[in-house]
């Protein structure tokens, strides 16, 4: 029941994600999910986000920034942190905003990987879009009241991905 929710993958930070890795298996493409993926929610881009885009683009990766937010604040991101191509009120998880993201980076399923740090917005919108996914830990613990809610759910889940991760080991 749980599995409909797991990550392909989790790491501590999309920082720390081996780009140049993934572009050499064949990435062609990373979608970023961008509070408290990126940076702390509502954050401007920093110097950290502006250095990763300035990297994805020297290896040769698309980028595109999905959020659920509204325009001003993605496009605000988006021209401040380096990438030429983002989607708001991209109405996570539904797969709409997924597979527009592929399109305007000329980018499939198989070449594509979907970076962001909530489990039934992120995760299961990149799964249910068929696109490999990669949860990171929230940047900020401070959140609003919806998303503090959701989180509690999201550790039970994460208690038995963890749990089923060592068992398969």
């Amino acid at each position: 029941m749980f599995k409909t929710f797991y990550p392909d993958e989790d790491v501590v930070s999309a920082y720390d994600i081996p780009y140049e890795r993934l572009y050499k298996s064949g990435i062609k493409g990373v979608i970023f999910d961008i509070d408290n993926t990126l940076v702390p929610h509502g954050a401007p881009a920093d110097d950290r986000a502006k250095e990763l885009f300035i990297r994805l683009n020297e290896i040769g990766l698309k980028t595109c920034l999905l959020s659920n937010n509204k325009e001003p604040r993605v496009a605000s991101f988006a021209k401040s942190a380096g990438s030429s191509c983002y989607i708001f009120r991209g109405n996570k998880p539904g797969i709409g905003g997924y597979k527009k993201a592929m399109e305007r980076m000329g980018t499939t399923t198989k070449d594509t990987i979907f970076v962001g740090d909530q489990l039934f917005t992120d995760v299961y919108g990149a799964k249910r879009a068929g696109i490999y996914n990669i949860l990171v830990k929230p940047i900020n613990p401070k959140e609003e009241i919806q998303i503090v809610l959701k989180r509690a759910l999201e550790a039970i889940v994460l208690y038995f991905y963890h749990r089923d991760k060592k068992k398969a080991k």
